[in-house]
């Protein structure tokens, strides 16, 4: 995960410890974060720093200690979303927040719970893994909230298996949400949003027409608000045909 830009100094408003471990596992300032299958951790940390510094209107800085390549180094990480190289200032040490201990300890199984329902899925045990990731999701709710980054990536891989497992209804209903979750919370033009989107539309044309019809409403409506209008225009159009091939 190299910086973009070349060094500037800034002041920043928070600074954070990055641990990236030999096998992937992914820490920001000791607790560990979920880190979806086949997404590199390095953009966890850029999306997850990106919302505290939207958040704030000032860049965070971020001393990254990757094992993977052995390579250590400061960035900071700006409210748009970029990254650049950072010279940091010396400052005290952040303070640890009162029950952060006990939130690490109380979340130290989650890595273990969430490879081991990945591994479910890739054996298509899809019973197994769609406990596991309910159970994930319903635990990262409630410590974060439903639209936290965490909750919204461990939301991904629930609606990933219900697609997997031909759950196409819950896959529909689950992306259409994401994508104005994510839209909600990183703005227009963001790929997750628009991800998100193209696979709740996926979702959808997987559906016998009588479970079909009570989602399209939901779906067009989701598409034409998270982007330009000209940009879901092929997917409209494919739902418009089956629209007009079936009677909903």
């Amino acid at each position: 995960m190299a910086p973009r830009h070349g060094p500037h100094t800034m002041n920043t408003s928070t600074r954070y410890q990055v641990h990236i471990s030999r096998d992937g596992q992914l820490h920001i300032d000791s607790e560990p974060q979920v880190v979806p299958y086949a997404v590199d951790p390095s953009q966890v940390v850029v999306q997850v720093l990106h919302i505290e510094a939207a958040g704030s209107g000032l860049p965070v800085l971020v001393h990254v200690q990757d094992e993977r390549s052995g390579s250590r180094f400061d960035m900071q990480v700006m409210p748009d979303g970029t990254t650049q190289a950072a010279v940091p200032s010396p400052a005290a040490p952040q303070p640890q927040q009162p029950g952060k201990a006990a939130l690490q300890q109380q979340r130290g199984s989650l890595f273990d719970r969430l490879a081991a329902a990945e591994a479910a899925a890739r054996a298509h045990d899809f019973g197994t893994a769609i406990a596991a990731a309910d159970d994930i999701l319903q635990q990262l709710t409630a410590e974060q909230g439903d639209t936290a980054s965490a909750t919204l990536e461990a939301a991904q891989f629930r609606a990933d298996l219900a697609y997997l497992s031909g759950e196409y209804a819950l896959a529909t209903a689950s992306w259409t949400w994401l994508a104005l979750a994510w839209f909600d919370r990183l703005g227009p033009g963001m790929r997750r949003t628009q991800v998100a989107a193209q696979n709740a539309a996926q979702a959808w044309m997987q559906l016998p027409p009588q479970e079909a019809g009570p989602l399209v409403s939901d779906l067009v409506n989701m598409l034409m608000e998270v982007t330009a209008p000209e940009r879901t225009a092929t997917m409209r159009t494919q739902i418009a045909e089956r629209l007009g091939q079936s009677n909903y």
